[in-house]
């Protein structure tokens, strides 16, 4: 049971650190439209849209969508831990 956490927990650190890559990348022009970009993008996007939908940029600026992603990524992650370590052992 502990080498299933194992990997889906690396999982979601991964995918972490690579909204994390992808939200710096915005601040560098024509970064994303190099072919590191678009390939992150096609990662990263599709878990990005929902918030987007519910949470509008402030000041139509300023996207806290990615912030707000990427707590509940972290609360997944924790809620995977409660769920293999408390609930299943």
């Amino acid at each position: 049971m502990f080498f299933v956490y194992e990997i889906l927990s690396t999982a979601l650190t991964i995918y972490f650190y690579a909204m994390i890559v992808y939200i710096l990348m915005s601040w560098f022009p024509g970064a994303r439209e190099s072919q590191f970009g678009q390939i992150l993008a096609s990662i990263v996007e599709p878990y990005l849209e929902p918030f987007r939908k519910v949470i509008p940029p402030i000041g139509g600026m300023i996207d806290i969508s990615p912030i707000v992603a990427l707590f509940v990524l972290r609360f997944a992650e924790t809620g995977l831990y409660y769920l293999f370590f408390e609930l299943l052992m």
